[in-house]
């Protein structure tokens, strides 16, 4: 294990991606916190965060949560 020292923050991101990522992380029994960190870690490495089976669920909680965003979107986005 790796000691580490947490800052709370107060993100903002879009709805339905946060349902998915909220979803996610109850699928794999960890805290959103952990899922973040743990994506933001393998995209610093620029190695995928997710194998074919996370992928699938992923997949079936953007149709469930209407996440129709893809990376293609991701400096597009404006608030209303």
């Amino acid at each position: 294990m790796v000691t580490v020292e947490r800052a709370q923050t107060g993100l903002r991101i879009e709805r339905n991606t946060l349902k998915v990522l909220k979803g996610l992380a109850e699928y794999l029994d960890i805290s959103l916190g952990d899922l973040v960190e743990g994506i933001v870690l393998h995209a610093f490495e620029g190695r995928p965060p997710f194998g074919p089976e996370t992928l699938t669920k992923i997949e079936q909680l953007r149709e469930v949560y209407g996440l129709t965003l893809t990376a293609a979107d991701a400096h597009l986005l404006e608030e209303r």
